[in-house]
């Protein structure tokens, strides 16, 4: 059987992170001519500052779940065609909760294991036993959840893969073009226009912006709820460690990368976060000392970790928390992705889109997450 043949011949992605690059690199599969666009250096955004933990841990919608599921499978195919990968892993997710009437680590592991979602409960003895790298003394009386299937993924390698891949088919990319607009004549999106005044035409445009999506589309009047806060991401400087799981643990969440070094992050850090009038954001040296302190307590061996660089910025998050992917009723020919679970998401939601754009789909996969849901 013929695969079907794409209803447009041009499309034009703005963004250079995880959702643009693979829309693109999938766009590209299909015949069609992309150009992408972005505002600096591909993968600037959100998606050079991810955890990038690979997974539908705890509880969400149904929906939300099955759509992780789906993107979580996509890497492991990803997996299976780059054997030994360095930037792509898939050695578990480990969690548990604090000390305290919080703590839902029982009720969670039931929930999981009611959905099929791999998951074992091990005892902080076990962990010790069963996780290089983890200090089990640290788990607490009700457990930790070790989910296998999960995994973590260097978002900037694959990235520039995928980019490679974009421009080996004839796609053009442009970066450090700043902000872009829309274009939008009678009543269609047809383009966008950069700062530098440079204009760019197609046949449908994908805005994949991270924060900016929302303001970008209350341009047109549109609205998409926003709950955006500042995420902060301490990068360490690479020692020798045997972690390779990635961590979720009440005061700190830790992930292996490549060269060795650890990413941390947590939502306490996160509030900590110093906004200042300009518009530029800052973290205390005290928060950042003590997110190191939380992660030498729960690695083995309470390792030297050393601050290499610290990533300040917007984490995307939709207003009811939930991605938002398609096509803007108000405004035809412009789609949109904005979504917190970008690593997760990037693979399936580039597929996904790439087809509603080129063949004119409405995936049923992405029924749950339609930007109208905000119109009400």
């Amino acid at each position: 059987m013929q695969c079907p043949k794409p209803s447009i011949s041009t499309a034009l992605i703005i963004g250079g992170g995880i959702f643009g690059v693979s829309t693109a690199a999938q766009l590209s599969r299909m015949g069609v001519q992309v150009t992408l666009i972005n505002d600096g250096p591909l993968g600037n955004g959100a998606s050079g500052r991810s955890l990038a933990w690979l997974n539908t841990a705890r509880r969400r919608s149904l929906p939300y779940h099955r759509l992780r599921q789906a993107g979580i499978e996509r890497y492991r195919v990803l997996a299976d065609r780059n054997p030994g990968a360095s930037w792509l892993s898939f050695a578990g997710g480990l969690t548990w909760d604090a000390e305290d009437d919080s703590n839902e680590i029982a009720d969670v592991f039931r929930y999981e294991r009611e959905l099929g979602y791999p998951a074992e409960l091990l005892s902080g003895e076990e962990v010790s036993a069963q996780i290089e790298g983890v200090d089990g003394a640290q788990v607490t009386s009700a457990g930790a959840i070790l989910n296998a299937n999960e995994g973590w993924v260097d978002l900037p390698s694959l990235i520039h893969q995928l980019a490679a891949e974009v421009t080996a088919a004839g796609g053009t990319i442009v970066t450090d073009a700043g902000r872009a607009e829309l274009i939008v004549e009678d009543g269609r999106c047809t383009g966008a226009r950069c700062a530098d005044g440079r204009t760019f035409s197609a046949d449908k445009l994908l805005l994949a912006t991270g924060p900016a999506v929302p303001a970008t589309v209350a341009e047109q009047g549109i609205t998409i709820g926003d709950d955006t806060p500042v995420a902060l991401l301490v990068e360490t400087h690479p020692l020798s460690h045997p972690l390779r799981t990635v961590l979720n643990t009440p005061r700190v969440a830790i992930r292996p990368t490549p060269d060795g070094a650890f990413y941390l992050d947590s939502g306490w850090s996160e509030e900590e976060v110093v906004v200042h009038q300009n518009g530029t954001f800052e973290a205390l040296p005290s928060t950042v000392s003590e997110l190191i302190d939380e992660a030498r307590k729960v690695l083995s061996g309470a390792p030297d970790l050393q601050v290499k660089a610290v990533h300040l910025g917007p984490k995307p998050i939709p207003g009811d928390g939930e991605p938002v992917f398609g096509e803007l009723e108000k405004l035809p020919g412009c789609f949109v992705a904005f979504s917190h679970s970008g690593a997760t998401l990037g693979l399936l939601a580039g597929e996904l889109l790439a087809e509603e754009m080129a063949l004119g789909l409405r995936h049923p996969l992405l029924a749950a997450f339609r930007p109208e849901r905000f119109a009400t």
